[in-house]
């Protein structure tokens, strides 16, 4: 299983005021409010953190069928700017990130060496959807592969896992 996550930086500054009164705790643990006071630069973590949270959570969402999000329960554990984990109960949810200037990018597997794994994936009209989820047909076999979408402002990521 794999999810991602891609945050236009320049819209999310527009859109968010996460400076407001208790906005943090409604998205937020206590360890990953800690990380974001003590952070140089408050809006990379706070978004690092939450494309984390939004890659793991499609994951989550697609083994599940629930499409109930409390971000609280979704934590960082936070190993650099570009690495780490997602837990959620007893689940533990592997990412990755890239940041740049515009954007923020996380990738988020089940398996470590599922990275090794990924696609990315130009061409839309190859996905499709069964169940409400979006695969795209392996076009040497007739495998299907998981894949995830996101899409945020300015920016879209499309990942293939490709098992085979």
């Amino acid at each position: 299983m794999i999810g991602n996550d891609i945050v236009d930086l320049a819209l999310a500054k527009k859109e968010s005021n996460w400076k407001r009164a208790r906005y943090l705790g409604k998205l937020f643990t206590i360890h990953e409010q800690n990380l974001i006071h003590l952070a140089e630069n408050q809006d990379v973590i706070i978004w690092n953190l939450w494309s984390r949270k939004e890659a793991a959570y499609k994951i989550f969402n697609r083994q599940t069928r629930i499409r109930a999000f409390n971000p609280t329960q979704f934590e960082c554990i936070y190993t650099n700017e570009n690495c780490g984990q997602v837990q959620y109960k007893n689940e533990i949810y592997y990412t990755k990130t890239t940041i740049d200037n515009d954007k923020i990018h996380t990738i988020a597997t089940v398996e470590a060496l599922y990275f090794d794994k990924i696609n990315f994936i130009k061409d839309d009209y190859l996905i499709y959807k069964r169940d409400g989820f979006p695969y795209v047909q392996n076009s040497t076999t007739t495998d299907e592969n998981i894949v995830s979408k996101s899409h945020h402002g300015r920016f879209s990521a499309c990942i293939a896992l490709v098992l085979f």
